[in-house]
């Protein structure tokens, strides 16, 4: 009896310890775009998941940047079906937001996910990526110099998502389909530019995209076949300590957050002495002692001599996780915006309100460090922060 293809069976196998801990009967979701990654997904969990007591479905999520885009998701949809799973859902997502078209389009995605499972009641949703994606995550954590928790990659569960296939290869998973007689689809972006009319160049293809089309290749033939492996380990051995950082970053950030409603009203920025106060904790806007502060917003507010004691490597972080709370989208938040929010508490010299992605301004008085979303109308003097080009995807 001739058994399964090779990268069948390890898929197989990556399918099942994905889903071990979860109980008889649960339902589980198989993301999937109808490309080579999520369809060999999709055809290993159909074959685990009776086997193991369990109920799988699928969620085809259409973004609509392309033409064609619904015809794709059907035929995706069609093939889940084919291969028993059940429920298949085609969610159509309406992509807009800051932090360029590829954290949108991310975001929009997690989002219809997230509500697909709470909608089924779904115990798991299982997402394609491969090894080579976590790869392509590292090299450009790299080139965003954001530090150990970017060059970590991409975790075997985030929520309620599992990627039971950060150990095989996206050749591997064109293997499963070839067995299964599953069609995959191309996606244009994964090439190095488009073309436009008479063969014309159009704008460069996504980061992400150039990097697997260009940057891996010539790394591979330079340093030989081995890197995507040695990139992929490279994250699981930072991601212990990045977890281990981040908790205890934590900690830090519970420490350091202001709750006195006083202290916690956040300073007017369109007061043109807001941004110049005295950060004497006795001295508030106008420097009349004892005055109550501006009108007020939502914000999170720390105390910077807390921060100030602690290591630099854990008060960036708090730093990082204090601007997310507050509204800063993690994927367009470089080391550079935090380096920003660090001089607030180390180097202040009496600078003005901060710009951080997601229209956010970080403002320091009285001791205390402001963070909250800006106010459309009100005019701020600012401290940029300079960026990288385009912000990559995680």
């Amino acid at each position: 009896m001739v058994g399964p293809h090779p990268a069948e069976a390890a898929a197989r196998r990556a399918v099942r310890g994905a889903l071990r801990d979860l109980a008889p009967g649960s339902l589980v979701l198989v993301a999937c775009s109808g490309g080579a990654d999520s369809l060999a997904l999709a055809a290993a969990t159909a074959f685990v998941a009776p086997r193991d007591g369990l109920r799988a479905g699928a969620v085809v999520v259409d973004h609509g940047l392309q033409d064609g885009s619904a015809e794709v998701a059907a035929v995706a949809a069609a093939q889940c079906r084919a291969l028993g799973l059940d429920p298949v859902e085609v969610v159509r997502v309406v992509v807009s937001g800051r932090g360029g078209a590829e954290a949108a389009a991310r975001d929009a995605r997690y989002a219809a996910l997230d509500a697909a499972a709470a909608r089924t009641g779904a115990a798991a949703v299982l997402l394609g990526h491969t090894l080579d994606d976590q790869a392509e995550s590292v090299l450009l954590g790299l080139a965003r110099g954001s530090g150990a928790r970017s060059l970590a990659g991409m975790g075997d569960v985030r929520g309620i998502c599992r990627r039971p296939f950060l150990g095989m290869r996206r050749s591997g998973t064109e293997d499963v389909c070839t067995a299964n007689g599953l069609t995959w689809w191309e996606d244009p972006t994964n090439g190095v530019s488009a073309e436009g009319p008479a063969g014309r160049t159009q704008a460069p293809l996504p980061l992400r995209s150039q990097v697997r089309a260009r940057v891996l290749p010539v790394l591979e033939d330079v340093l030989g076949p081995g890197v995507a492996r040695t990139l992929a380990r490279t994250a699981d051995l930072l991601r212990e300590d990045a977890d281990l950082l981040d908790e205890l970053a934590t900690g830090l950030l519970d420490d350091a957050r202001t709750t006195d409603p006083e202290v916690a009203r956040v300073p007017d920025a369109a007061d043109p002495e807001a941004a110049q106060v005295s950060d004497d904790p006795e001295v508030v806007p106008g420097g009349q002692a004892g005055a109550a502060p501006g009108p007020t917003a939502a914000a999170v507010v720390l105390d910077t001599q807390v921060l100030r004691r602690a290591p630099a490597a854990l008060r960036r972080r708090a730093l990082r996780a204090a601007a997310v709370e507050a509204g800063s989208p993690p994927g367009s938040l470089f080391a550079s915006h935090v380096a920003t929010l660090d001089a607030l508490v180390t180097d202040w010299r009496g600078q003005g309100p901060a710009h951080l992605p997601g229209d956010l301004r970080a403002l320091r008085t009285r001791g205390r460090l402001f963070l909250r979303p800006a106010r459309p109308s009100s005019p701020e003097r600012t401290v940029p922060a300079q960026t990288p080009a385009q912000p990559a995807q995680e």
